[in-house]
């Protein structure tokens, strides 16, 4: 406590005591031991107003050096005496000339050149410039040589308490958690005054608070801004306005002072629990809703912001648990109830849900304080509606036999009315799906029957839809697919996989096999197909051949002796009987062509043709489709030859020679009498020439022209001549 009330007399007495020695100079700058400020050998030093001299031992200088003060901002009705250069070589007379040079000599600083006075003519302000650095010389007044040597000195400007603090980055912005405990740091701000650090107290500073109290604290010299008050509640209020001092002279009376503003927000932290608007909710709903769609919602409010206010729903018990299912909103944060599986007024008409919401983000420095969730319960009342009927299976499957006859009874679906008013229904077919009307249904017991013929072979699968539709309201139908499979009868028979036609070497040997062949059935018996070859009885006895069953359902022909010949016979037709193993069999007799064919001495076939025997032996058969191919090309060759050379050489016009009534076209038909007579010119057929000197070409295809018909006698005969010839 004495340091501190110390402190506080040295802040309030140094400004006038400061002001006390500029006023007075003589005090200010009286002779300090020469011990402690002279230089070896100095001559000339600062003094007093008094203008009282000391005589110095050592004189190889004459300079007794110190600095200069002046007080900044100090203004007054005459110049302000800053010092006086003296030196120990003055005699008291004027011979003695003092100089000054330097920082603002002559303009800010003025010298006395006899006294050695200097004046400041201007307010001088330390924040400006703090210091003048200047050079002070002795020099003889008639001569101006000089005394001594110039010596530099220096003039400080003195720091008086004339700014105020300013704090440049406000105003401020800061956020802390809310529910801090007492002294959580929040911020801190930074004030700067002009004034000199290091003399006197006129830049210290010290932080305080005017507004914002009990709520948060400052520390005086840090100026960091903590939590005073614990457990601020940001749902209660969220945000703050403090203001803040700074003021220099460590805080003191007389002391300037600048302040700022620091709004502080309090940021949300998860400290309350979900809480439903209701304990108890009621919805209803028609038991015909789609799946998935809401039947209503619950709202647990939080309040809590952001993150820290989602919520998640869920069903934790209730009979109907398996039937509905609540889920969350992302923008509104409800609780959303939709339907999983339908609805059955007639079995169930109300169900009881308890729901339960929870954050989904729990903060554990609050956990302590209880569960963060609740619940509520849900009541929904199922209502009935209409319904369309209901089919005694999703989808039906049908089989009948191809060979079933028209109008039997391929099967029967069933459907009711599960409204308790129970409609009567009435059934139909889609005929979309049965566009060729191969299927008929009982309106009233809902019998499927056979409209046209089935064939397994075209068509094995029929898909058709049944529509069931109430007779009190046609709006409400359901449909249902039916599958009808048609299954198989024997009713074809089995034959040739393809046309086969086998050949015979004629150097073959016996018992040679000559083709193998297999069958094929178009039905479909349900242990596979076997199928038994044989040959007509009157073909049993067979000279040539025989056959042989192999595994596999085929069939080998056999040759029985050799020595065939094509001279002899060249082909042979050979009659196979195929039967297969259907109740009743059903059997076809296939015919396979056997030709003989020359053959080379490994067995290949060159050649089926009687005629092949005149060709020159050596020559094989691709050879001579060359030659022949060569002669054919050079008589093409020859024939366009010649037509081009006749065509080059027949002149284009028809000649006088040239029959032109070979053109002539006859008609049998009877003319116009006189008319014709006069107006057909008989002058045409005489003369060949052409009409008017126009002579036809036989290189241009002329326009058929229909002449006038004459029937003189005389006429008659010379056209009937013309086309004799």
């Amino acid at each position: 406590m004495p340091e501190r009330l110390t402190e506080m007399l040295m802040d309030v007495w140094t400004p006038l005591i400061i002001l006390w020695i500029t006023v007075l100079p003589s005090i200010y700058m009286a002779p300090l031991n020469q011990s402690e400020i002279l230089p070896s050998g100095s001559s000339m030093g600062l003094s007093g107003l008094s203008g009282e001299q000391k005589v110095l031992n050592r004189s190889k200088r004459g300079w007794v050096w110190n600095q200069m003060f002046v007080l900044e901002e100090f203004s007054g009705p005459e110049p302000i005496l800053v010092g006086r250069l003296h030196t120990d070589l003055d005699p008291g007379s004027s011979k003695i000339k003092y100089i000054l040079s330097g920082d603002g000599a002559g303009t800010i600083f003025v010298i006395n050149d006899k006294t050695g006075d200097i004046h400041a003519m201007k307010r001088l302000d330390r924040e400006e410039k703090a210091e003048y650095t200047l050079t002070a010389q002795a020099v003889d007044g008639d001569t101006n040589k000089p005394l001594e040597p110039p010596s530099e000195f220096i003039i400080k400007v003195q720091d008086i308490n004339d700014n105020a603090p300013e704090f440049l980055d406000g105003p401020y912005h800061a956020t802390v958690p809310e529910m801090s405990i007492v002294g959580t740091f929040v911020t801190k701000v930074t004030a700067t005054d002009a004034d000199d650090p290091v003399y006197g107290n006129s830049a210290k500073l010290v932080y305080s608070i005017l507004e914002g109290q009990p709520y948060f604290s400052i520390e005086p010299h840090t100026a960091i801004i903590k939590t005073a008050l614990p457990n601020m509640d940001r749902e209660a209020k969220e945000e703050y306005f403090v203001v803040i001092q700074a003021k220099d002279m460590g805080g003191h009376m007389g002391g300037l002072s600048g302040t700022t503003t620091v709004t502080i927000t309090l940021t949300d932290v998860n400290d309350n629990p979900p809480k439903f608007a209701q304990s108890l909710y009621h919805f209803s709903v028609t038991e015909d809703i789609a799946l998935g769609e809401p039947i209503g919602r619950v709202k647990a409010n939080d309040l809590d912001i952001g993150e820290n206010a989602k919520s998640s729903y869920d069903i934790i018990e209730g009979d109907g648990m398996d039937i509905f299912e609540i889920t969350s909103d992302v923008q509104t944060q409800d609780g959303i109830i939709r339907l999983r599986k339908p609805l059955d007024f007639e079995t169930k008409k109300s169900y009881t849900l308890k729901v339960e919401a929870a954050n989904v983000h729990i903060d554990p420095r609050f956990i302590s304080g209880g569960p963060f969730k609740d619940t509520a319960t849900v009541k929904i009342v199922v209502e009935d509606a209409d319904e369309p009927p209901v089919f005694s299976s999703p989808t039906y499957l049908l089989e009948v036999h191809e060979n079933a006859a028209i109008n039997s009874v391929i099967g029967q679906v069933t459907a009711h009315d599960p409204d308790v008013s129970s409609s009567p229904i009435r059934f139909s077919i889609d005929r979309h799906t049965d566009l060729e009307r191969q299927f008929n249904i009982n309106a009233d017991d809902g019998k499927i029957t056979l409209a046209t013929p089935l064939d397994r072979e075209t068509n094995t699968w029929h898909n058709i839809t049944i529509v069931a539709t109430e007779t009190r309201n046609h709006s409400q139908v359901s449909r249902v697919p039916v599958a009808i499979k048609v299954l198989d009868v024997n009713d074809n028979a089995p034959e040739f996989a393809s046309e086969h036609e086998a050949f015979l070497c004629e150097n073959g040997k016996p018992g040679q096999v000559i083709q193998t062949v297999s069958a094929i059935d178009k039905d479909d018996p349900k242990n596979g197909h076997f199928f038994l070859y044989s040959l007509l009885p009157e073909m049993v006895n067979n000279p040539n051949f025989t056959i042989k069953k192999n595994e596999g359902n085929t069939l080998s022909i056999l040759a029985k002796h050799s020595g065939f010949s094509r001279q002899k016979q060249e082909v042979y037709l050979l009659p196979i009987v195929i039967s297969d193993s259907g109740n009743p069999p059903m059997s076809s007799t296939s015919t396979l062509t056997i030709r003989v064919c020359g053959c080379s001495s490994d067995g290949v076939v060159q050649s089926c043709n009687v005629e092949a025997y005149v060709l020159p032996i050596g020559l094989s058969m691709g050879a001579l489709i060359a030659i022949l191919a060569c002669i054919i090309l050079l008589l093409v060759i020859v024939v366009l030859f010649v037509t081009l050379r006749r065509h080059k050489n027949e002149p284009l016009i028809i000649k006088d020679e040239e029959d032109v009534r070979e053109n002539i076209i006859r008609y049998d038909d009877e003319g116009g009498g006189e008319e014709d007579t006069e107006a057909f010119d008989i002058a045409t057929l005489q003369n060949p020439d052409g009409i008017n000197g126009f002579l036809p070409r036989k290189d241009i295809k002329p326009d058929l022209q229909f002449m006038p018909r004459s029937y003189h006698k005389n006429v008659k005969s010379n056209i009937w001549s013309s086309l004799q010839c």
